[in-house]
């Protein structure tokens, strides 16, 4: 309609039809010239045997490659538990893609010579790629590429740490994690030297995820009742991201639920009172005599050894020794009217304990259960539930019953 009026209006003012052709092709919108788009590959069949974490970006326009970045997570080729990785920018030339990069932990040479051809819908990728002086024949064929939204949807991670959970029923108290700058990791986990915690090994070994994200998820195990200073003090680091609780040891299925207020002294759980109530109810489910209960001061886990008569043979006295590690914390964050009360599974050995020579016994190697072997697990929470008054947790209905 626009270039309509203009026509009119140039004939009116004498202006030639034949100008007037560029006045209404003005009128009319530039097409824009078309986008860059970002594809993705996330594996080369034949790179450090497979089990290299690898993204391949390709920018293209028209369907033609106009850029390329090749990033690559590794095992080290000194230690396959560490990780390494290196980025490299692919200079495009046809159907070839080459560069050169230094990886950014261990520091290595890096050479990439790659030759990529369209198959149909998909691509092949030939060539070789060195990394120190490791060389991988590149034969990876059928290789199909996402975009950027379905390649940012595969990645996406959660690191599982709640700062401020509601309950204790999606988190265990007693688990601890801190997501810090990777630059910093060394530092910050220096100073944890002489903290009462015990720290995850595998904590400090970053994943691809991480290396990638410049950030580290670091892992620790503490008291329950210490773990709200700990967490504020973690806070206070410069090098910290984020800290707070996460998943641990305590699985609901095995946990009871029960009101405080009976054992607590002080403001403080009472674990002497605890520790014979505990016991005194697995001695009586099992059943079997306490030998000792601990308690310890960095993870704040109970462990409880009893003992009773094996029935194997019972002629020979042999003895069931028997293990389990209870751990116990308020229902949630703060302040709290409800304990809970984890059993973990039962460690059982049988043992000779008879005066003179012993018996050197296996454990029983040829596949078949031993129905002596093992322990009541219902029976046993049953009977705690009913010594501390307390509740059960309903899988179906995500609740205490």
């Amino acid at each position: 309609m626009r270039a309509t009026i203009l026509f009119s209006i140039l004939l009116l003012t004498g202006i030639p039809p034949a100008a007037s052709a560029i006045f209404a092709q003005a009128g009319k919108a530039t097409k824009a010239a078309p986008a860059n788009e970002a594809r993705y590959f996330t594996h080369l069949e034949g790179l450090m045997e497979d089990r290299a974490d690898v993204v391949l970006r390709d920018v293209r326009q028209n369907g033609e490659t106009t850029a390329a970045q090749l990033d690559v997570c590794f095992p080290t080729l000194t230690d396959a538990n560490r990780t390494d990785r290196f980025v490299v920018d692919l200079a495009v030339s046809g159907d070839k893609l080459s560069g050169t990069a230094q990886s950014r932990e261990g520091k290595v040479p890096v050479t990439v010579n790659l030759i990529r051809k369209r198959n149909g819908s998909s691509f092949d990728f030939t060539g070789k790629i060195t990394i120190g002086g490791q060389v991988s024949e590149i034969e990876s064929t059928d290789n199909s590429d996402v975009s950027e939204r379905e390649f940012r949807e595969q990645q996406a991670t959660e690191d599982a740490i709640s700062a401020t959970p509601e309950d204790f029923t999606e988190v265990s108290p007693e688990a601890i994690a801190v997501k810090v700058r990777r630059d910093s990791v060394v530092d910050f986990v220096r100073r944890l030297r002489g903290e009462n915690i015990q720290v995850a090994l595998y904590g400090l070994l970053a994943s691809c995820a991480e290396l990638r994200s410049d950030e580290q998820v670091l892992r620790f195990t503490v008291d329950p009742e210490r773990a709200p200073a700990l967490i504020e003090k973690l806070r206070a680091q410069p090098e910290v991201i984020t800290a707070g609780w996460t998943d641990g040891n305590m699985d609901m299925e095995r946990t009871i639920r029960f009101p405080a207020a009976e054992w607590r002294e002080a403001g403080k759980i009472s674990r002497d009172k605890l520790a014979a109530a505990v016991s005194n109810a697995l001695a009586t489910s099992l059943p079997a005599k306490v030998v000792s209960s601990n308690w310890n001061p960095m993870s704040g886990e109970l462990k409880i050894h009893l003992k009773r008569p094996s029935t194997i043979l019972p002629a020979l006295g042999l003895v069931e020794s028997i293990e389990i590690t209870a751990l116990v914390s308020p229902d949630r964050p703060g302040a709290s009217d409800h304990l809970l009360l984890w059993t973990g599974s039962a460690s059982i050995e049988t043992v000779d304990e008879s005066a003179g020579p012993k018996l050197n016994l296996v454990e029983n190697s040829s596949g078949n259960d031993e129905e002596t072997l093992t322990l009541n697990d219902e029976q046993m929470l049953a009977a705690l539930a009913k010594q501390f008054r307390g509740q059960r947790w309903d899988s179906e209905t995500s609740a205490w019953k």
